[in-house]
């Protein structure tokens, strides 16, 4: 593959991924997932989204990484922590104590998100 090509190939990507980062997230739940279910969250332009997820216990939380560059994803508390995504790469965790889990990329410190895990109530 050429230089070119291969830009070009990026070019494509970056912009298929911020056409379907809206309905994306409109089909991701933000909040209200029940236990058992999994949540998606995409790692695009140096961003987690969404950046905080409300989940109840027991739910898998997946990181997809849509950038062309790796990141990781990993809990202030070192509770979990991925090893190095590439493009494409998915990492997954469930969770199953009530709290707030802050997460940063180490290879990018910026990057930052929170899993808030609630039981439900009644």
């Amino acid at each position: 593959m050429t230089l070119a090509s291969a830009l070009i190939r990026s070019h494509i990507r970056r912009q298929l991924a911020a056409a379907l980062a809206v309905p994306l997230a409109a089909l991701t739940p933000a909040s209200g997932a029940m236990a058992g279910e999994t949540v998606t969250i995409r790692i695009d332009n140096f961003t987690f989204g969404p950046e905080t997820v409300t989940v109840a216990p027991g739910t898998a939380v997946t990181w997809i990484n849509g950038d062309d560059i790796p990141h990781t994803v990993v809990s202030q508390s070192k509770l979990f922590r991925s090893k190095t995504l590439d493009t494409d790469d998915r990492y997954s965790f469930t969770f199953d104590a009530p709290g707030e889990y802050p997460y940063f990329c180490s290879l990018h410190p910026h990057m930052t998100g929170k899993v808030v895990v609630k039981a439900p109530a009644g």
